[in-house]
Formats: C-alpha cells, structure tokens, sequence
C-alpha cells in the first residue's frame, strides 16, 4: 500500500505504512502501562491525548488549565513498542518536573535539550528512541548533509556522548552553553539543535502565573496519587529506589509519614488459612469443613543504637513503634555493630515500653542484613530505624523500610524494593517520606 501520510522528517522514525498507521493504538500503550507501569500509568490518567499529524514527533503541553499530550501517529507507529514505552514515560517526566510551566531558559532551543538530557538519564537506554538526545550516546547524524551543519552537529554529538549521566536540566544547560557557546545563535524556537530530539516542547513558558498555578496545582496532585497509590500496594514497577525518594520529596507535604509505615505492614501481611467446622465449605456444605481466613504481618523492627543515634532520637522511635503497636504485634531487634539478640523482645499489640539504650558502638547494617537472611522465614518485612550511617548492606531477602530520625539520610542508594521514610523535627508535623 503507498504510504500517503505525511512524513515526519525523523530519519527512521517515518517508515510507518497508512495500515500500520490506521492500526497504531495508543491506547494499547496505556493499557500495558497500567499492566507494568502503575506510576506512570496514573499519570497519563490525567493528560488528554490528541492525535495530531500537525507535529512530526509528540509533546505535552498545558492548555485552558488541562494537560494534553500531541502525537504524530506516523512517528509512533515507526517505532518498536519498548521505545512507545520510554517515550511516554519521557512525557510523564516533562509534567512531573513542570518543564512546561516553569519559565524557559534563554536560548529556548538550549533549555529544551537540557531538560530532555536530564530525563533522558533516567529512563533504561533500551526504551528510549534512539533519535532522542541521551547522555552518553552520539547523535544519529545519517541525514545531515551540509558540510557545515554537519560539523555543528558533528561537534554537539560529542558534548552528548561526553556528557555524565544523572545531572539536572541546570546543570545540562550550562554545560552545553559554556562547552557550545554558539548554540545560543540556534534561533531559541527550535527543537534541539537541526532537527534532533524525540519530542516537542511547542506552548511552554507561554502561560501566566495564575494558569501556572493551576496547571502545577493539576500535575501534584495527579503526581501525589500515583506516588500513594504505589506505596499502598508496593508496585513501582520500574521507578528506582532513588526516584521515588524524589518523587516522594515533590509531594512531600501530602505524603503521611505514618501512613507510609502502615502501607508497608499492610503489604507485608500474609494469608493464613485453616479448616473449621464452625463455617460451611461453600462447595461441599456438611460434607468438608469450611475454610477459616485470617491476615497476619510479623515485622522485625531492627533499632540502631549507636553513639551516632541520641536520646532524643530514640524516645521518638519508640514513640513511634508505640503507636504502630496498636495495629501490629513485632520483634524489637536492638543493634549497634552487632545485633543484640539477647535483648531481641516481642512487642504485642497495645503495650507501651519506655526508651532504653541496650548498645553504644558503631553501626553495620550488614550485621542486621545476615540476621534477616538467617531468619527471612520468620518476618514478612523489617523495618530498619536509624541514622543512615554506615555501609551499604545490600539487597534484602524479605521487603524493608528505612525509618531515618530527622535530619540524616542514607550514605548510599536505596534498594529496589526498599521504603525510605524521613522523620520529622516537630512530632506535631507529617515527616517527610522519601
């Protein structure tokens, strides 16, 4: 069949024909966000999508106060589905980190690579369409011809390949400027620098405050249902550890510290099932006895006792495993270098224990690490209480939470899997969950 629609100008980005163009389906991608990609998925619940043949790639924009996402259904339908996959993600991130609301940077044509630079090194290379910028990796350069645009490109394809991964749009946008001083003369419009990029940027910075706060009003709270909703039923899908601590910090004063630690005992509850015959079996009534339900969590709560670790810092921890007490029966694990399990106690529903330092020394989580490996049978999660530092134990067995007293963090990246909760100074005031 010829191929009527119109090009999109995207070198191997357009070899889509009309019939793979008629059966593109964005809203398959959705569905298999929703399937594998819950965070993102609650996003894109909240954004308008508007097939558009107008645009030669996708963008997201705001507009009389909502959120829409353009696509070019040529551009898409060319692209292999993992890539479908980062794209959206990319969009996501322009809205999560308000790069459509917040004022661009002059020249336009720099901030709009530096802000795709930066999302670009958090999502996997292998969903990512590879006519995007991405740190670390050369531009494509097959459809430049003039000799002297090609040395431009030629030039800004090494400061991308150079460039380190991990960085804010900031920090992209200096770079380029100071290494590329003559991509301010890029004509500030542009998308990227000749014709590169995976995505348009058309509309930003154009809104007035007023719809400014309305739009970031719209995007937080989507972003802070998607970051609850995850939480509540433990499924991030690929979102790091690292980037729902951020995630969590942009929603920081609608996230309940607390609620965060019971999410983690509710999903770290278990089935128990046992025959009775006090209930009917529904299939086999006065035949089989009946099944009798009920849910059960048992979590370790290992507290760090540590010199580092003040007084102070540990009648808030106790304070807090009091409260969690009235819904959960858990083992109280102290530990310094060591875990001290001839103080090891269990801590049922409803009792009230007063602060008391069993240990002084330094701090290994590692040492708290092999005891859950050695008994990961026993507990459903744990939940670690301390001050973050010491080493990197690992990746644990059974899934963990980190309860950190105010003002610390972890020295090291949390793990996938892992809770980081942040507790706050004024125990009147919601913590920070990160």
């Amino acid at each position: 069949m010829a191929n009527k629609t119109t090009d999109t100008g995207i070198p191997g980005y357009n070899t889509a024909t009309d019939a793979e163009v008629e059966a593109f389906s964005l809203d398959s991608y959705c569905i298999r966000l929703l399937l594998t990609e819950p965070f993102f998925a609650e996003v894109m619940r909240n954004i308008t999508k508007i097939r558009d043949e107008k645009i030669s790639t996708a963008g997201v924009t705001s507009r009389d106060g909502d959120l829409y996402l353009y696509w070019n259904p040529k551009f898409c339908a060319s692209m292999p589905g993992m890539e479908m996959i980062g794209l959206l993600k990319h969009e996501c991130y322009h809205l999560i980190f308000q790069h459509c609301t917040t004022r661009r940077m002059e020249p336009h044509n720099v901030h709009n690579m530096a802000t795709d630079l930066a999302i670009n090194s958090i999502i996997p290379y292998d969903e990512l369409p590879k006519c995007g910028l991405i740190p670390g990796h050369p531009l494509k350069l097959d459809h430049v011809t003039d000799p002297m645009q090609l040395l431009r490109a030629q030039k800004l394809s090494d400061l991308i390949k150079n460039a380190p991964v991990g960085k804010s749009a900031d920090w992209y946008f200096s770079y380029l400027l100071e290494e590329m001083p003559e991509l301010a003369d890029g004509g500030g419009e542009g998308e990227g620098e000749g014709g590169f990029g995976m995505d348009e940027h058309e509309g930003w910075g154009e809104m007035s405050d007023e719809e400014k706060a309305v739009i970031n009003g719209k995007i937080k709270e989507a972003v802070g249902k998607a970051v609850k909703q995850c939480d509540r039923n433990g499924q991030w899908g690929s979102v790091s550890a690292e980037m729902r601590e951020t995630l969590r910090k942009l929603v920081e004063d609608s996230v309940d510290w607390k609620r965060v630690l019971q999410n983690f005992v509710g999903t770290s509850q278990r089935l128990n099932k046992s025959s009775t015959l006090r209930k009917l079996n529904r299939k086999y009534p006065y035949i089989h006895p009946g099944t009798q339900r009920s849910h059960t969590a048992h979590v370790l709560v290992a507290v760090d006792m540590s010199g580092s670790v003040g007084d102070s810092d540990l009648e808030r921890i106790y304070a807090v495993l009091g409260g969690m007490a009235k819904r959960v029966s858990f083992t109280f694990l102290p530990f310094d270098y060591t875990v001290d399990e001839a103080n090891m106690f269990e801590w049922k529903k409803g009792q009230k224990k007063p602060p008391v330092r069993f240990r002084s020394g330094g701090t290994s989580f590692i040492a708290v690490n092999e005891f859950v490996k050695k008994h990961r049978n026993d507990y459903d999660g744990v939940i670690i209480c301390t001050d973050g530092e010491a080493e990197d134990p690992g990746p644990s067995p059974i899934k963990r939470a980190w309860l950190l007293v105010p003002d610390t963090k972890l020295l090291f990246s949390a793990h996938n899997g892992d809770i980081v909760v942040k507790m706050d100074k004024d125990p009147n005031k919601k913590a920070q969950a990160a």
